[in-house]
């Protein structure tokens, strides 16, 4: 199971994690084929990519003459056979549903070679069920990005019941020399490791809005400047080290009661989701995103977020440093 880049990987879907995760690959060297089934979204893959490289410019991940490099390295097919013919190593990047993804697991069996990787970008399906109807599983994995997918070092890696060890070593490998930081999660779980803690939050955050304890523009300002600060620069179990666990398991016990446990939906996001308040895509949710000016909102949220990474890229690079040393 030989994936380097002197072969090219591919991407199916180039919505809005496809092309990032097209763009990570090509940045990292490989020779990248990508398709999607809805052709608006082939058609404009190579201008997102290239608005999306400009931003790495603008923050020194990227040089500017390295971009007709990056783009000459990803071809936009129009077939799924001309897409996947001798590649090493597919990306899903379909629309979050496992009949979907196992319909297309499928189709890709039928069109590559037995040791090829067959890599879901499920944000919560276990790829021992996206995988089942193969006959080769052994070659399935997980490989969880985030989004945006160009911009977030983290890509979960995990595996199934049948996914070999290579298969996983060689997942991470590949995601490290795209300058990725590939997380292996070693217990297959619904959602994984990351969406599981976020989804722990989310229900007493979107708890708090609804019992209106605080407004959504306060509640957002109160995680940023505090537990967001922490969390980017130390980590969970780190910070509670620090804080001591006499006192992080004293806390526990005393909010723990009072927290919200249920598994309804709070009021409040029910309501956006019936009212069609979907957020960014649909041009209003708890904030609005007026269409005029959506493409500067996302600019400035991945500047924010890529402000972020060359810090965190700097860090890396000390540690490295001192253990060299």
């Amino acid at each position: 199971m030989v994936v380097t880049t002197e072969t090219p990987v591919a991407v199916v879907g180039l919505g809005t994690m496809g092309h990032g995760i097209a763009q990570a690959f090509a940045v990292g060297g490989f020779t990248v084929r990508g398709y999607d089934e809805q052709e608006p979204s082939r058609q404009t893959a190579p201008s997102r990519i290239e608005a999306n490289l400009g931003q790495l410019v603008q923050v020194g991940l990227l040089e500017s003459n390295e971009i007709p490099t990056v783009l000459e390295r990803i071809t936009i097919c129009d077939s799924l056979a001309e897409a996947v013919e001798g590649v090493s190593f597919v990306t899903e990047a379909a629309w979050e549903d496992l009949e979907v993804k196992q319909e297309l697991f499928g189709q890709l069996e039928a069109l590559v070679d037995p040791e090829t990787i067959l890599a879901s970008n499920s944000s919560s399906f276990k790829i021992t069920d996206t995988a089942a109807g193969l006959s080769h599983a052994q070659r399935a994995v997980v490989t969880h990005w985030f989004n945006p997918p160009h911009v977030i070092p983290v890509v979960e890696v995990v595996g199934g019941e049948q996914t070999s060890e290579e298969t996983v070593t060689t997942s991470l490998r590949v995601l490290e020399e795209i300058g990725k930081m590939a997380i292996r999660v070693d217990k297959e779980l619904t959602g994984f490791l990351v969406n599981r803690v976020q989804v722990a939050m989310a229900r007493e955050v979107w708890d708090l809005l609804d019992r209106q304890v605080a407004t959504a523009e306060e509640i957002d300002r109160a995680i940023r400047g505090s537990m967001g600060l922490r969390l980017a620069a130390l980590g969970p179990l780190a910070i509670n080290d620090y804080a001591g666990w006499d006192i992080a398991s004293a806390t526990y016990k005393n909010l723990i009661p009072d927290m919200r446990s249920d598994f309804e939906l709070p009021g409040r996001v029910r309501q956006l989701v019936e009212d069609g308040h979907l957020g960014a895509k649909s041009g209003q949710g708890l904030f609005s995103y007026p269409p005029a000016e959506l493409p500067g909102q996302v600019a400035s949220r991945d500047a924010s977020y890529l402000s972020l990474v060359r810090l965190l890229h700097a860090q890396l690079h000390e540690e490295d440093g001192d253990v060299a040393g």
